[in-house]
């Protein structure tokens, strides 16, 4: 039997690479099995690590601007074909800043184009970046000012990082823009589909999830606003309700209107990527899994894309993930063919992330086991 693992990653306990080390060590506990790994991600956390592993590209570190300024180590991919790798959360994400200084006012996406400018120094010209899990809503105006852009005011002054200066923006310069960006091709990997500003936009919609006060979230959304008139002034196009405009707190809006980027699901650009139509027309058996598994993981999650292209070939698919949430059983209806959490006995959420990795080998040892009976 050959079995590919596809797993996403278990947020805060496990990555995708860890998940498959330990669903393959519980299988081989059974019988030595054909297995493939194949770590996934959805364009959020972990998808540098899930596409550098699965591909065997290369990773690198860069020191950039954090999210409130600060030095921090960032790391990114570079794929054998030179396509670069980047994860937003990796230089500008939310786990970076800690509950109480969570501020998107002030809070930049500048190590972010960093990184960009760092991979184009390596001489990188396609480039794939996820942009879930931000702590940003400056509209990825950060991005563009560590690429050249220069934001200026009415006195003609360079205005400051954050959401929150945005209002003061009177002109965007991009004479000084890097050049090496309009010989670059940039595919932006999210599901989200929400426009730059209104009641569904970045400011409204995620604000609060990055510690926005109500106060906050509506001087947020008018800056945006004001930022979306001066960048139609500036490029002649309007992209401020276009789908997925307002991911990453507008970042979705700079990539598309200054960097051309087109905008794909996150985990059909990991699938394209890793071969995986092949390697699931390859294999026998399918296993995928994440963090917790329900009805939103219907709408687009990682595991659905991998369920989805399992089902085209008539291939089973176990779902093993951390838990198993409300209205789960719909995914039976799309592909999936069992679903199981690694939990067997009332515990807490702080033990099962702490022990994920015996959970997953206990539990994939007892599913192959009855695998394994029922074949002999």
């Amino acid at each position: 039997m050959r079995i590919l693992l596809a797993p996403d990653s278990f947020k805060g306990s496990l990555s995708s690479k860890d998940v498959c080390s330990a669903l393959r060590e519980g299988i081989l506990r059974v019988s030595q099995m054909d297995i493939l790994e194949v770590p996934i991600a959805d364009g959020g956390e972990g998808t540098v690590d899930a596409i550098v592993s699965s591909t065997k590209g290369t990773e690198y570190f860069e020191k950039v601007n954090g999210p409130l300024g600060e030095k921090i180590k960032a790391h990114y991919g570079i794929l054998k074909d030179k396509t670069a790798i980047i994860e937003m959360a990796s230089a500008s994400g939310l786990y970076l800043v800690p509950e109480n200084k969570r501020n998107p006012l002030i809070t930049t996406s500048y190590g972010t184009g960093q990184l960009i400018e760092s991979a184009l120094n390596k001489g990188c010209r396609k480039f794939i970046i996820g942009i879930g899990g931000s702590a940003t809503n400056d509209g990825g105006a950060g991005m563009l000012q560590a690429l050249g852009a220069s934001f200026l005011d009415e006195c003609n002054r360079e205005i400051g990082y954050g959401g929150g200066c945005l209002d003061k923006l009177a002109r965007v310069d991009l004479s000084s823009l890097d050049g090496r960006i309009y010989e670059s091709e940039f595919i932006v990997a999210s599901d989200v589909v929400n426009p730059l500003c209104g009641k569904n936009g970045a400011s409204f919609v995620y604000g609060p999830q990055k510690n926005s006060s109500p106060e906050m979230v509506k001087l947020l959304d008018d800056n945006l606003m004001h930022y979306s008139e001066v960048v139609k002034d500036t490029l002649n196009k309007d992209l401020s309700q276009t789908p997925g405009a307002g991911a990453a707190g507008g970042m979705g809006f700079a990539l598309m209107a200054f960097l051309n980027a087109k905008l794909e699901k996150g985990i059909d650009v990991v699938i394209d990527i890793t071969g995986m139509e092949d390697k699931i027309k390859a294999s026998d058996l399918v296993i995928t899994g994440e963090g917790n598994t329900d009805f939103q993981t219907a709408f687009g999650k990682a595991p659905l894309g991998v369920a989805k292209l399992a089902k085209k070939y008539n291939k089973p698919v176990i779902v093993l993930s951390g838990g198993l949430g409300d209205n789960y059983k719909s995914l039976y209806d799309i592909g999936v063919t069992s679903l199981f959490s690694i939990i067997d006995k009332p515990t807490s959420l702080e033990y099962s992330m702490e022990h994920a990795s015996e959970l997953i080998k206990d539990r994939i040892e007892d599913i192959i086991r009855t695998i394994v009976g029922v074949l002999n």
